[in-house]
């Protein structure tokens, strides 16, 4: 079965200060449970993405900062496994 310890309350208020700090509009959906955790972020275009832990099995020894994907239904995309901030700018300069 998928792990996601990694996905610690400091983790996700990384993630909310990265998203708040490159300007988009965000929400979680309340869930403590790591993975059900979702975050709805709106990009400059009005886009909306779901942002959520990877497992332990997506994430990386050598890059234990990255461990958000995220995913756009509109644009028919997902980001590889990335940190708060790059996910955050990734969504924000999304085409």
């Amino acid at each position: 079965m998928a792990s996601f310890d990694h996905a610690t309350p400091e983790r996700c208020a990384q993630l909310g200060r990265a998203l708040t700090a490159a300007g988009l509009t965000w929400s979680d959906n309340g869930q403590d449970d790591p993975p059900y955790l979702t975050y709805t972020v709106t990009d400059p275009r009005d886009r909306t993405w779901q942002v959520s832990p990877a497992t332990n099995f997506q994430i990386s020894g050598s890059n234990p900062a990255q461990i958000w994907q995220a995913s756009c239904g509109e644009l028919l995309m997902t980001t590889p496994v990335l940190s708060a901030r790059m996910v955050a700018g990734r969504i924000k300069d999304a085409s």
